[in-house]
Formats: structure tokens, sequence, C-alpha cells
């Protein structure tokens, strides 16, 4: 079904609905037990909550597709992830609220480490600070030259992650991207996917000769590895859609930038998982819908840190009883893609997903996991059909038909 239809049924109403978003939640089982990070994890919290709510398995964007976090994230708000799919770039770009033009291509850089021949032996540069990375991006600012027809603008997101802009005309995003993904080799040379591009590949392979002679000195971060690359587009609001005045409170600029894209309000970033939490509370009666975005789970399935990881959920579960004290109308708990520990990367894994509401039919899941997932009342659905039955169980859609 076409996520759009539900558009035609939304009334209004003054319910609210939380979408508590634990990034990559979807494990593997790898622990000395053999269970996932999540069944590993005690979740005292999300268990009691699990035997009075509905529980499943999402797909973010298909069997088998490992997903990016953009179009898993539209998926997450009902966005058709394919139709929708857009270069990480422009989403970096959102989320500082850069002052975007038609004139942009947009790309997304990993400082990364290369060793003396050239080959990447850390694509996050050890994840170095957010102050380094501003130097490094005000450095290349500074020093690259692409000629009076090209502007060059470098801005940093955080730790490892910056943007890049160029501003010119006639620019194209149909370009492969330099960043490998992978260690061990060298980073790509950028092509024109179709020849309306090669000015900007031949732009953009410029650049990066130029960064990597600049940056030969640094010791970590002494290259720029660069995908996503995207031109500015719009998007139906989710207050166009459905009806809702949105909060995001996230602490990753690319999160900001997927709510800002949905038009959403931003809440500043706070620093922690708790400070997230205290922000739904004292936003709690200004808005309609509440995104909370929680990154380290992801991070550190990313690092291939199970323990960690582990962790993590555990602290999220901590904040459940001031999540529920606020009484919300529908309270989803998931996350926009499995990244297991086990993989060090993110996965096809279907992710595990616990909607709360007086409306929703209680199953007999018993406990958070994704074994026990699969044999909720949600059962295993296409991700971009969870907004319609929040929607639904806020009492937010009218009947259909007759």
């Amino acid at each position: 079904m076409n996520p759009e239809f539900i558009d035609s049924l939304v009334t209004k109403n003054t319910t609210k609905i939380v979408f508590l978003i634990m990034d990559g939640l979807g494990g593997l089982p790898s622990g000395k037990n053999g269970l996932t990070e999540l069944e590993a994890a005690r979740t005292p919290n999300l268990d009691v909550l699990t035997e009075r709510s509905v529980c499943g398995l999402l797909d973010p964007v298909g069997y088998g597709i490992t997903p990016g976090s953009g179009p898993a994230h539209f998926s997450l708000f009902g966005y058709d992830p394919i139709r929708t799919t857009v270069g990480r770039g422009l989403l970096s770009a959102a989320g500082i609220n850069f002052p975007m033009s038609e004139r942009d291509l947009f790309m997304r850089v990993n400082l990364a480490t290369i060793d003396a021949n050239g080959i990447v032996v850390d694509r996050r540069a050890g994840r170095i600070g957010t102050d380094l990375n501003r130097k490094i991006c005000v450095k290349l600012q500074t020093e690259i030259d692409l000629g009076a027809d090209v502007e060059f603008f470098m801005e940093p997101e955080k730790e490892h992650r910056a943007l890049i802009a160029l501003r010119s005309d006639s620019l194209s995003d149909n370009l492969t991207d330099s960043d490998p993904e992978a260690t061990g080799k060298k980073p790509l040379v950028v092509k024109a996917s179709d020849p309306s591009a090669q000015k900007s590949a031949d732009i953009i392979n410029t650049l990066l000769e130029q960064a990597k002679i600049i940056l030969s000195g640094e010791e970590k971060a002494n290259m720029i590895l660069l995908r996503g690359f995207a031109r500015y587009r719009k998007f139906k609001s989710l207050y166009t859609r459905y009806g809702l005045s949105s909060l995001a409170i996230a602490e990753y600029p690319m999160y900001q930038g997927i709510a800002r894209l949905l038009g959403m309000d931003v809440n500043p970033p706070t620093g922690s998982i708790e400070g997230e939490i205290t922000s739904l509370k004292e936003n709690y009666s200004k808005y309609d819908f509440f995104f909370i975005h929680i990154k380290p789970t992801d991070s550190r399935g990313e690092d291939g840190d199970y323990e960690s990881k582990l962790k993590v959920i555990e602290e999220v579960d901590s904040h459940i009883p001031s999540v529920l004290k606020l009484n919300p109308d529908v309270l989803v708990v998931t996350g926009d893609h499995s990244t297991p520990a086990a993989l060090a990367s993110h996965s096809w894994h279907p992710v595990p997903v616990l909607l709360a509401a007086r409306t929703c039919r209680p199953d007999r899941v018993k406990r958070f996991g994704e074994r026990d997932c699969i044999m909720g009342g949600i059962s295993r659905i296409p991700m971009m059909n969870l907004m319609g039955l929040a929607l639904a169980h806020a009492g937010r859609l009218s009947k259909f038909g007759a």
C-alpha cells in the first residue's frame, strides 16, 4: 500500500505520540549466552511495558536490504524509503542548518586516516573530537582553491563527520563515492554516473587531491572520504501530511537534518540520554509528536562493542518510567535499523518494535527482544506502515469508505 494513502484519512485530535528510537537497536546472537544485545540487557521497565503492548518486527526497506540511516528514518515517519531516498550530504546540510540554495551540491565527509601508501587504516580517524574537526575544516576552507566559478564551504558536524558544499551552476549529484567504506583500500576516484556529471566529478577529484596534500601533516585526520552526494529537494512535512506539530530531540546533526527536512522543530543538543528525556518533559505540552533519537546504540554496534551497546539499552530502560509518567496516548519503542556488534555494521535484519496505547490488543509477548517480538501481534511488516498504526491508535485516522 502507498504510505501516503493514510494522508487522506487524517483527522484532528489532541492526542500525543512519542517515538523512542534506539538507533541500530537490532542485533545478532553473539554474547556468551547466545543472546543479542537487547535480549541480554536487563530491561525490567521495557519488559513490563511489553506485557501491555503489541509487538512485532519492522523491515526498514525490504527483505534482505541493508538500509542507511537516511532511508530507515524516512521509513519510520511513513515515507516510502525508496521514492524519498536522498544523499547523505543533504541530510548533513539540513542537520547543521546550512543556508542551502538550489545551486548547491552537498556531500558527507568522513575525516579519515591513511598510511604512507595511501591506504585507509581508519575511516573515522579515531573518532576525533569536534574541536579538532573544526580546526581541520577551517584549514581546508582557507587553503582549497577550486577556481573563481566554484564556491567551497566546509563545516563540522560532530566528531569525525563534516559537510562539504559546492556552489556553482550545473552541478550534478550523479556521482560515485570516494569512500571505499572499508579499511585496507585506497580512497576511490569519484566518477560521473552520466556525462552531465563529469564537470562535478572533475571538481571533486581536484578537491580531494588538494585535501590530501593540505592534511598530510595531520597525525590522524590526514584524508577526507566523501559520500552521499545530493542536491537540495523539498518534502511534505509531518504537519502537512498528518496534522502533527512535531519536535525532534536528537544529538547528532544528521538526525536533526532529517527532522528539519520533514518540518519538525529541533531541540538543542543536550549531551546525554537523560538530557533528552528532560527535554521531552519540558516540551511535552507544546507538541503532538515527539521523535527521541538515541545514537549510542548504533555507535557501539558499529564499534563491535557488544557490552557497551547492551549498557546503552539498559540506560534507556531506566528512563522508561519518566516517559510513561507523561501518559502519552501512543508510545513506540523501536530502532531505525539493526547494527549487530557481531557485524560491526548496519544489517538487513528486521528491528523489534513495541507499541503501547490504550487501544492496542496486548499480545502474549512478555519480553522486549528480537526472538520474542516475532511472536507479537504486529507480526513482521514494512517499517513505513508504522506511522499509520501510531496515528490510528492515537485516534487520528478516520474510517475509509462508506
